[in-house]
């Protein structure tokens, strides 16, 4: 009984906790399955002990009391067990009878989890309202010049490229010089950021995975997608469709094992390398996939025992300045393809970028620079590194296109940008938003979870539990009783949905600025924002 329970410092009650089940017991039919679909085992069916009064016969009979005994929904207290919102109770139920609700009270969770000094490690998003790029606004319409503006009817070649682009008779000096030619990819301006075969479930990565193939294959459009950390399956690094993925490598290293084995076997080059030094989401730390997602095939692949938390190094072992980098790991990566495929590194937004990219321009091994800004997703991270360490990715690559101006350089050295683009669902607008401030083209990750797969993660801190392997649609799990939810050819036709709808809406946007052959990198006089201060500070258009 209630009265007979301990009450400690630890105790919660349903008060306490940051999502509290709102069950109503007249529409219940105890079908069951609310709990079976639960993926943090919130809710349990709990059997209750109600007392009834009956009343008395006449005026000498007393009351009788009558005590029943009824099952229905109950939700735990347990911090281990508590509520994500994620709502998956409320699809599967028949009768509209059980959901998840806010807590209208400031979350308490988080001093009873950070037990033996741990702050609290989450997956997803930092809990931060909006975005500059999401106030931007294209300014430039061409009323004359072009009078095809209707973007159905206009032919586009909205293509990047990626690699060090070198005018002819650089590239005749250089071929001359070092006998070979910096490798150009001409590429899709949208890419598929890393998100690694362990991080996302076997479902989510093969459905991606065939998406872009048939972008690629059927439809024409050059997408490309990055690995994440962690390697890929052998079957991939000896198919053809190779040439469509850009191989991560991270401070762990892991699955390069297999990929420099594979590399005798390939019958396509892969499109590109990317170095990875720096995440935005965390800046400063390593990648970390926890020990709930490492089950055989995942250690199999990344050559580790099972069952272990898998951290990166914060920073390459091996390197101890971006100088050493380039000399050691860019050029030895390009050596291991014979110089045919481009190599470049991502790095965390910061008040450093423009350093590192002041060295890369003095070495034709570097292929470009990949920014990732203070908002990209992350699969497991500290709070406080989420909400309260980063840049944003605007300012950090206005100000490196700016530098390659000073220089020259700017149709050299391509800049890519990652980071919160689409967070608030303008995708689009924030993409072309950040080419026309000096990006060649644009990552996303989070936005094609949410959109191709239905993630359910939010800026209120719903859901977010990637790190621990028990997501309610399977995205990031590798428990195949989660997984299995997803649909692979599903997740497939969403991701085409998904890159057709931003070629027309980019198409839209382009096509009143005279540019429609082109992509408009840096041609930032079509920007405008009501902000004085934002406007001096990307040297944009103040328009009020």
């Amino acid at each position: 009984m209630q009265s007979n329970r301990k009450i400690t410092p630890s105790t919660l009650s349903i008060k306490d906790l940051p999502w509290q089940i709102n069950w109503d017991s007249n529409k219940c039919s105890l079908c069951g399955k609310c709990t079976a679909v639960c993926p943090v085992n919130a809710i349990e069916l709990g059997v209750f002990r109600k007392r009834v009064l009956e009343p008395g016969i006449g005026i000498t009979q007393a009351p009788s009391n009558e005590y029943k005994i009824y099952y229905g929904i109950r939700q735990k207290t347990d911090p281990a067990f508590s509520c994500v919102g994620c709502a998956m109770c409320t699809m599967v139920c028949p009768n509209d009878a059980i959901g998840p609700m806010r807590s209208d009270e400031a979350d308490k969770l988080g001093f009873h989890v950070n037990q033996g000094g741990q702050p609290r490690r989450r997956g997803g998003r930092r809990n931060a309202p909006g975005s500059v790029l999401d106030r931007i606004k294209f300014i430039r319409i061409s009323m004359l010049t072009d009078p095809a503006l209707d973007a159905g009817r206009h032919e586009f070649e909205l293509r990047t490229l990626l690699g060090r682009v070198l005018n002819p008779e650089e590239n005749l000096m250089f071929l001359k010089e070092n006998g070979w030619i910096p490798p150009v990819r001409e590429i899709y301006p949208l890419i598929i950021g890393g998100m690694s075969f362990g991080a996302l479930s076997p479902n989510m990565w093969e459905g991606l995975q065939l998406g872009v193939t048939y972008l690629n294959e059927e439809l024409g459009l050059p997408v490309r997608i990055s690995t994440g950390e962690g390697g890929c399956p052998p079957r991939l690094l000896r198919s053809r469709f190779l040439k469509y993925v850009i191989l991560q490598i991270a401070s762990g290293y892991f699955g390069w094992d297999e990929i420099i084995h594979s590399i005798p076997h390939m019958k396509e080059d892969p499109c590109a390398i990317e170095i990875k030094y720096g995440q935005g989401a965390k800046p400063g730390d390593g990648g970390l996939l926890m020990w709930y997602k490492v089950n055989r095939l995942i250690a199999a692949i990344r050559g580790v025992p099972r069952g272990i938390n898998l951290p990166s190094p914060p920073t390459h072992q091996t390197q101890y300045s971006i100088e050493e980098s380039v000399a050691k790991m860019i050029q030895s990566m390009s050596m291991a393809w014979g110089f045919r495929v481009p190599v470049y590194p991502k790095i965390s937004a910061t008040s450093t970028a423009l350093a590192v990219l002041n060295n890369l321009t003095r070495n034709p091994y570097a292929a470009g620079l990949a920014i990732d800004g203070e908002d990209g997703g992350t699969g497991a991270a500290y709070n406080i590194s989420m909400n309260h360490m980063g840049h944003p990715i605007a300012g950090n690559i206005r100000d490196c296109y700016l530098n390659l101006v000073k220089i020259g350089m700017q149709n050299e050295i391509p800049l890519f940008a990652g980071g919160g683009i689409g967070k608030s669902g303008n995708l689009t607008a924030n993409a072309a938003a950040l080419i026309m401030l000096g990006a060649s083209g644009v990552q996303i990750g989070k936005y094609i979870m949410q959109a191709a797969a239905g993630c359910l993660g939010s800026e209120s801190d719903r859901c977010n539990i990637c790190n621990i392997g028990k997501c309610p649609k399977g995205i990031t799990s590798q428990d195949p009783r989660l997984y299995r939810r997803l649909d692979v050819d599903d997740v497939a036709q969403r991701v085409v949905d998904v890159f057709l709808s931003f070629d027309t809406e980019l198409k839209k946007i382009v096509a009143p600025l005279g540019r429609s052959t082109t992509l408009p990198i840096g041609m930032s006089d079509a920007l405008g924002i009501n902000d004085a201060d934002v406007a001096k500070r990307l040297d944009i258009q103040y328009v009020v």
